[in-house]
């Protein structure tokens, strides 16, 4: 049923519709008013009746997938057409016209042509790119618009910028691409004949021989063996003529191209200058007795046919060689070890070769024997340097150094010991003893000394301990330099003796610039050093301390046990160290007093002793107090921050990673032993540990330098070093000679 044309009752075309403005049709210029809209739309962008908007790009048909904009679809998609052009050439005697040969380019992102020109050797004329990328109008009169996909086809004639191009071809891209369009193509046609690109062939090809030489063809030989040369030490006896002599040389043969270049070993004082003895040349092994004139010998023979005034000569090639001369030249195949090679005349014997030479022949002629040519005499021994003796000016070393050369040098460091002997973190490689000195007098003998031996650079260092009411001052006593054996005589030879590592020892006697000090007790870093390297260290090698105690006779061994019986009535397996440490020393079998106590450390349980919280607390204080550290309320609002559930603890790893990154100036060992303190299990209170380090708000009394010196110095020896209590010598005896190792009674297994 059909609605009335009636308001409201029939579809209205605006509906929907957002744009009402209207198209400018007329323009002012230069003050005459001219209608310039006549291709424009109507109101709304709508066409106008009968009008035809000509799109500016092309327009391809509708398919399916995304409505994508065509510079995103077909980018760097190109048509390839295959064209020429004639133009003509008007004042040249050669050619009237020219076909010239290009390739037509069509970008379909955006409709731009470009036409490129191959380029041809010696054709006299600028080519390469004749029409640059561009989008290009069409002629006249339709130059308002530009060539799009459409306008292109085989076998038609274009016109870019009065210049017109015929196309002949395209690729299969191309091909395809169109016929997807819709697009009938034409056949291809074919590119008329160049007349004077013809007459250059023709000339060309005239002057190519009908009968050409016979090619060599070495580039797989040159492939193959490109910088391979095989190298030989030879001689040449010249000594049969006058002021002749053995002449060394050296013989390289390239595999390349199988040349021999030989090189001369020139010896100092020598009078000669040349080292080149043959250039690089093939060898003939059969020296002619007239050298050839160039041109002379030719791989191929010419003869002469006829010779004529009138009709010129004529020439053809020999093809059965029969005026070619043949030589023959040394190959790889010739020069063996021991063999001769005549080098125009001269002898020249090959006495041995290199490595690679070896392996070649090895592989390639399963030559193994290389037994080398003994020509010349066994150099003479060279006659021992006497050094005069030390004369007391500077060092040895220096002094020595002066004696070896003209410009004297300074004497070298060991640089690799300093690298991997040099403090690296908490491993300080420096070996701390605890030492007094031996003599008579009873103030010096009072004196406690810490000795330093740096790994380093064997350097040793005295540090006295200061005392109270001693009357002598503390401090440096030597400072830090390699020290010399007593003993030595000054004026020698040889260099002296220094004082090294293995020289350190508990019980040890070292003479310091005449003064005697006895070396008493070490650090716990010095011993799990020099047990941790026993092959430097032999006093602290229990396999050698093992070694000497079971030298012992049986008779001794039985009364080791009993007396190991006597020192234990309870039965524990343990006793003390007191006793142990004479057991061993009245065995007389060489132990020293360090063997004694590394044994008795394998065989004990180290304890560490007890130290005051409070004096620890007063140690830290006054190191930050020294240090004037104000950034405690800073650390104590980053515990706050890391410490999430608001707990009042934090573990260790957070606990130090804080403290060290507010640079918190402590020792290791006085802040490891704060931590331990606070800490319950892995947690630690950093409520109690700010408030017992904070000098500012609980100030703590103040502390004397010995206790410092126990948190500051390494050597630890008194109050802070690790003791040795007792010795577990059940498992001593199991060890050492092979017993059971329980806690039954010994005395009844001697009596049984």
């Amino acid at each position: 049923m059909a609605l009335p044309f009636l308001p409201g009752h029939c579809p209205s075309k605006q509906l929907g519709k957002e744009r009402f403005h209207k198209s400018q049709h007329f323009n002012d210029s230069h003050g005459v008013p001219m209608f310039v809209g006549s291709a424009k739309p109507g109101i709304g962008g709508e066409l106008l009746v009968g009008q035809e908007i000509k799109p500016k790009y092309s327009v391809y048909p509708k398919g399916q997938g995304s409505d994508l904009p065509s510079w995103v679809v077909f980018d760097k998609q190109v048509l390839c057409f295959e064209a020429y052009c004639q133009e003509a050439v008007p004042d040249a005697r050669d050619e009237t016209y020219r076909i010239r040969r290009c390739k037509i380019y069509f970008y379909l992102e955006d409709d731009t042509i470009q036409v490129v020109e191959p380029e041809y050797k010696n054709s006299g004329i600028p080519q390469g790119t004749l029409i640059r990328r561009q989008r290009v109008p069409l002629p006249p009169p339709d130059d308002d618009q530009f060539y799009n996909i459409f306008h292109f086809n085989i076998n038609q004639q274009m016109v870019l910028y009065s210049r017109s191009f015929t196309l002949t071809n395209c690729d299969s891209f191309t091909r395809n691409f169109l016929t997807k369009l819709g697009m009938r193509l034409n056949d291809c046609a074919t590119v008329p004949d160049d007349p004077y690109s013809n007459l250059r062939e023709q000339i060309e090809k005239n002057m190519k021989p009908l009968r050409p030489y016979e090619r060599c063809d070495t580039l797989k030989q040159y492939l193959e063996h490109d910088r391979n040369v095989l190298r030989f030490n030879c001689f040449w006896d010249d000594t049969e003529s006058v002021f002749g002599d053995v002449r060394e040389l050296i013989l390289h043969y390239f595999l390349a191209d199988d040349t021999i270049e030989i090189c001369e070993v020139i010896p100092p004082n020598s009078g000669r200058d040349v080292s080149k003895f043959l250039r690089r040349n093939k060898l003939p092994k059969c020296a002619p007795a007239q050298l050839k004139q160039p041109g002379e010998v030719t791989g191929r023979t010419v003869l002469n046919v006829f010779a004529s005034s009138t009709q010129g000569k004529r020439y053809i090639l020999d093809s059965l060689k029969t005026g070619a001369v043949h030589e023959d030249f040394y190959k790889d195949c010739d020069l063996t070890v021991g063999g001769e090679v005549n080098v125009w005349g001269r002898r020249v014997i090959i006495a041995d070769c290199d490595d690679f030479t070896k392996d070649y022949y090895r592989s390639k002629y399963g030559i193994e024997d290389f037994t080398p040519v003994q020509y010349k005499a066994p150099p003479a021994p060279k006659p021992s340097r006497t050094v005069p003796p030390y004369n007391g000016f500077g060092s040895e070393e220096d002094s020595l150094s002066s004696c070896q050369g003209l410009l004297p040098k300074p004497p070298q460091k060991d640089l690799r010991k300093f690298m991997e002997k040099d403090r690296c973190g908490l491993d300080s490689n420096v070996l701390n003893f605890h030492a007094k000195m031996v003599t008579t007098d009873p103030v010096d003998r009072d004196r406690v000394f810490i000795i330093s031996f740096y790994l380093c650079d064997d350097s040793i260092s005295v540090f006295e301990r200061p005392q109270k009411n001693s009357g002598v001052l503390g401090g440096k006593f030597l400072a830090g330099g390699r020290v010399k054996k007593p003993g030595q005589e000054l004026f020698k030879r040889e260099l002296p003796e220094y004082f090294a590592a293995q020289d350190l020892y508990v019980g040890a006697t070292l003479c310091l610039n005449n003064k005697n000090f006895q070396l008493l007790d070490a650090d716990e870093y010095t011993f799990n050093y020099m047990e941790q390297h026993p092959e430097e260290f032999p006093k602290s090698n229990v396999g050698n301390i093992l070694s000497k105690l079971r030298s012992i006779p049986e008779e001794k061994q039985r009364e080791i046990r009993k007396f190991l019986a006597l020192s234990d009535p309870s039965n524990t397996g343990f006793i003390p160290y007191e006793s142990f440490r004479g057991l061993l020393m009245g065995l007389e079998c060489g132990l020293t007093e360090h063997e004694v106590l590394v044994f008795g450390r394998n065989f004990s349980e180290h304890q560490q002793p007890e130290v005051d919280v409070g004096l620890m607390l007063a140690v830290a204080q006054d190191f930050l107090k020294k240090n004037i550290f104000e950034e405690l309320p800073d650390m104590a609002r980053a515990f706050t921050h890391h410490d999430r559930h608001k707990t009042g603890r934090l573990s260790t790893r957070e606990t130090r990673t804080i403290v060290k990154a507010f640079r918190l100036p402590l020792p290791e060992s006085l802040l490891g032993g704060l931590l331990s303190k606070f800490a319950d299990g892995d947690k630690i209170d950093y409520h109690a540990f700010l408030a017992g380090i904070n000098w500012m708000e609980h100030p703590a009394p103040p502390v004397m330098p010995e206790d410092i010196l126990k948190f500051d110095v390494k050597a630890r020896f008194d109050a802070g070093g690790p003791t040795v209590n007792s010795v577990k010598y059940s498992s001593l005896l199991g060890d050492l000679f092979s017993f059971p190792s329980n806690n039954s009674d010994p005395t009844t297994e001697i009596s049984t």
